[in-house]
């Protein structure tokens, strides 16, 4: 060898030794490791591997062997370089803050390129355990390094189970960075398992809050065929229900293989035909990458993608030919934050590689190509290749850095670290776990611990993808706090995939929203594709029963349309109302001159005009509507018992005996002046008998039962009604309109005519004695009043209808007063020529001169 040569040899080798122990492994069968009292195993995904047709379960393979030559991972290659970097730097702290002070930690790394080779990693560390260990290295603290007292990793779910199940049975700790899936926060089955990621279970909150937030409700939903995606499809398809989302299509991706195109074809075909706006994919970006061409191929664009954190910020997935043209992509990923010298770190390891290759080239030293495996590759070789780290690594390296902090941070309670010297004894798995259990360190902003599940409280960024040209990249766009649950979004940051300038949020829904106050009705076994019908009055539209319209209590009302109740107007005369007031003041009125004109007529009782009135029968005839008149107190302010009792009766009775007065008084009247000679004597015998008295009596009486009869059978009371109006309702009186009722008002209206008859015959009597026209009168106007407040209450009620009653009642008080005794208390007041027996006495000579 040249003098340039040698010297070129020692330059590499001098440049190795200051690469501060980047490149500092040995290959001895089992991965890469690195010595240290205590040992921490990684398993990562350097590789993308797959199974050997010839492997079987009845042969025991090493890991390595179970790798077919494949692709090499950068993901994978990132976080091992996490991994390496994290136990150096523990490694390399001193002072008094340093973590494990007078103890090294090693590391024992695998290449977990598939299932079988996860769980066969997983028996190989089992095997170390039970490796014995001489007594005098163990009391010294030279723990073989190959005896792991935790585990980092695997990367997915589907790697995880069966290691996790093996490893909790010895208890050993394992802390995985990216296996998600809830099933495995369950303790009885995985009791040693830890994540850095957050549960599914918290993704799933955080897709569905995203789904919600955009009334997106008619989606598809795609999963991975492994137990990262069918889990999280049922776990996301539970809680859709709960959120009135409905999954219009929903399929597994399957594996790729030649057989499984079909499959593929078809699923593609089935997001098509759902005619949906949003595609839900929770699957591995193993899975989804094989799916996406056939997405692109068959024109499944323009759409918004959501997607888990295994595929939504990878590199593997944004960079397939033409993937831009599928839409919007809004994606849960990880919360990253930079590791300090995270990248200066791999950057030494990149140029030491370089180093090693002129070396290479010098020594003419060769690897074989042939053997891509963690143990048997050449470290240099991948880190030549100079990996790009991207958003989803970073993350996924913290995850990994902060996993060894936490085995770091047990183990210094364990050692009894806070001394300033560690302890130097023999560490079993099953006693950092306890330890491990309570581990809470600050990392930059985020507080490092685990809840009782095992799982970090942390929380999700949300991101979309940013296309200029063919240029991607990744934005955090919001964030998702699972405790509470919280999304916030800043939609102004996302880019639609819409070509239209408006760029508004994309639509995904089975049918319009109904308008206000419509209940939906079903179409088919989707709860989100209905028509809509209005909600009839007197119900209403609850939204936490969108098919059904609720009917309103019965003191509420509402109209078509409605989307709640209201209270109903109370219908009532009140005694503020000022209808009230002019109605007292009416009655009040009515009431003074039926006084005053009693007390005339008693004061001049025997004269001529007042006997010709009827004498002391005027008394009775004034009472009686000065008790009428006092009847309509009984429709003011709430009904009370006593006032639906007195109400009708009271009115029916005293104007009964009012109308009988006239009734007979107009009969004697008609019978002495034009048919006195035609009298029968029965006649003289019923005058002379106290017959008029008792006739009034007799009418008396019998509306007196007829009333005591129908209130004793069917007693009014206080009532509402609430059918006559909607949004009203009525305080009355109940049993108004009974048969007795009918009776009773029949009755009267009988004797109303009765009276109308007798004083109709006697209009042209002499003008004395003739009050006929005035009485006639009096009933026609008393007739009308309350025909015009029949025809009222049959169309319309409230405090208008029993204003009009009251009124009725007043207005034939007065039309009486006003037609019979009226003219009587004008001639005793301002005409007393007129009140004498000569000039009664010549009216009756001029009316029978003219009869002759």
């Amino acid at each position: 060898m040249s003098m340039s040569g040698a010297a070129f040899l020692s330059f590499s080798w001098l440049m190795l030794q200051v690469a501060d122990g980047e490149l500092d492994y040995f290959s001895k069968g089992h991965g890469m490791y690195l010595q240290g009292n205590f040992s921490i195993a990684g398993f990562f995904p350097v590789f993308y591997g797959k199974l050997p047709m010839s492997w079987t379960v009845n042969r025991f393979i090493h890991p390595s062997e179970v790798h077919v030559r494949g692709d090499v991972n950068p993901h994978g290659f990132h976080l091992t370089q996490a991994m390496r970097f994290t136990v150096e730097q523990i490694n390399n702290s001193t002072g008094p803050r340093a973590l494990l002070p007078g103890v090294k930690l090693g590391y024992q790394l695998y290449d977990v390129c598939s299932v079988p080779a996860g769980i066969l990693a997983a028996l190989d560390l089992l095997e170390q355990q039970n490796h014995n260990v001489s007594t005098a290295r163990a009391e010294a603290g030279q723990e073989d390094s190959q005896r792991a007292v935790a585990v980092i990793g695997p990367d997915s779910s589907s790697k995880t189970f069966t290691p996790a199940a093996l490893m909790g049975a010895y208890l050993i700790p394992q802390i995985s960075y990216e296996a998600s899936n809830e099933m495995l926060s369950n303790k009885y089955t995985y009791p040693s398992f830890f994540r850095t990621i957050p549960s599914d279970k918290n993704q799933v909150r955080a897709m569905i809050q995203i789904l919600a937030r955009f009334n997106w409700t008619w989606i598809a939903l795609l999963g991975s065929d492994n137990a990262y995606g069918r889990q999280g499809m049922q776990s996301l398809a539970d809680q859709a229900v709960k959120h009135d989302i409905c999954i219009a299509f929903q399929g597994v991706i399957p594996s790729y293989t030649p057989e499984t195109e079909p499959t593929m074809r078809k699923l593609v075909e089935g997001v098509k035909i759902s005619n949906v706006n949003t595609i839900v994919v929770f699957s591995s970006k193993s899975k989804l990458k094989n799916l996406i061409p056939y997405i692109i191929q068959m024109n499944v664009t323009e759409k918004v993608w959501i997607g888990t954190e295994d595929w939504s910020a990878s590199a593997l997935i944004s960079s397939i030919k033409d993937v831009h043209t599928i839409g919007t992509v809004i994606g849960v990923a990880i919360k990253s934050a930079k590791i300090p010298g995270f990248e200066e770190f791999e950057r030494k390891v990149t140029e030491a590689s370089v180093q090693h290759s002129l070396l290479q080239e010098v020594s003419n030293d060769t690897t074989n190509p042939d053997n891509d495996c963690l143990h048997s590759t050449d470290l240099f070789t991948l880190a030549r290749k100079n990996f790009t780290l991207g958003q989803y690594d970073i993350a996924s390296s913290l995850n990994v850095y902060k996993g060894v902090y936490a085995v770091a941070h047990a183990l210094h309670q364990l050692l009894d670290c806070d001394s300033g010297v560690c302890s130097k004894r023999r560490v079993y798995p099953w006693q950092l776990l306890p330890w491990l259990k309570e581990v809470r360190f600050p990392i930059g902003n985020d507080s490092v611990y685990f809840d009782e599940n095992g799982d970090p409280p942390s929380g999700y960024d949300i991101i979309t993808w940013i296309w200029r040209g063919t240029k991607w990249s990744v934005r955090v766009v919001g964030s998702f706090s699972p405790d509470p649950i919280t999304l916030t979004i800043n939609e102004d940051l996302i880019e639609w995939h819409q070509t239209e300038t408006s760029r508004s949020v994309p639509v995904s829904i089975c049918s319009p929203p109904c308008p206000t106050g419509h209940k939906k009705l079903l179409m088919g076994q989707h709860s989100c594709c209905f028509d809509c019908q209005a909600c009839p009055p007197a119900t209403f539209f609850n939204r936490s029963e969108p098919t059904t319209c609720q009917p309103c209590q019965r003191e509420e009302w509402a109209p078509a349309k409605s989307e709640h109740c209201l209270k109903r107007s109370i219908l009532l005369l009140d005694w503020d109302n000022p209808l009230t007031i002019a109605l007292l003041f009416f009655m009040a009125c009515c009431l003074l001159m039926t006084c005053s004109s009693a007390l005339i007529l008693l004061i001049n009782l025997n004269t001529p005009v007042a006997k010709s009135a009827g004498g002391r029968t005027c008394l009775l005839m004034l009472a009686a509507l000065t008790a009428a008149a006092m009847s309509s107190l009984c429709h003011f302010g709430h009904p009370s018992p006593l006032a639906c009792i007195l109400k009708q009766p009271l009115f029916s009775f005293s104007f009964t005996v009012c109308l009988a007065c006239i009734a007979v008084r107009s009969f004697q009247v008609v019978c002495i002046f034009k048919f006195a000679s035609k009298l029968p004597p029965i006649y003289d015998k019923w005058a002379k008998k106290h017959g008029p008295e008792f006739t009034i009596f007799l009418f008396s009486i019998t509306i007196l039962f007829i009333s005591v009869l129908r209130v004793a059978i069917n007693p009014p009371e206080p009532s509402e009604d609430l059918k006559f109006y909607d949004d009203s309702i009525i305080l009355e009186c109940s049993n108004t309109l009974t048969p007795g009722s009918v009776i009773e008002l029949g009755y009267v209206s009988m004797l109303s005519v009765l009276c109308f008859f007798f004083s109709y015959l006697g209009k042209d009597l002499p003008a004395n004695y003739n009050e006929a026209k005035c009485i006639t009168f009096s009933l026609m106007v008393y007739m009308i009043s309350w025909i015009s407040f029949f025809t009222i209450y049959l169309i319309s009620r409230g405090p208008f209808t029993i204003a009009a009653q009251v009124f009725a009642t007043l207005f034939s008080v007065l039309a009486f007063i006003c037609g019979y005794f009226l003219p009587k208390i004008y001639i005793i007041v301002l005409r007393p020529q007129m009140n004498t027996a000569s000039h009664f006495q010549n009216c009756i000579q001029m009316y029978t001169m003219n009869k002759q």
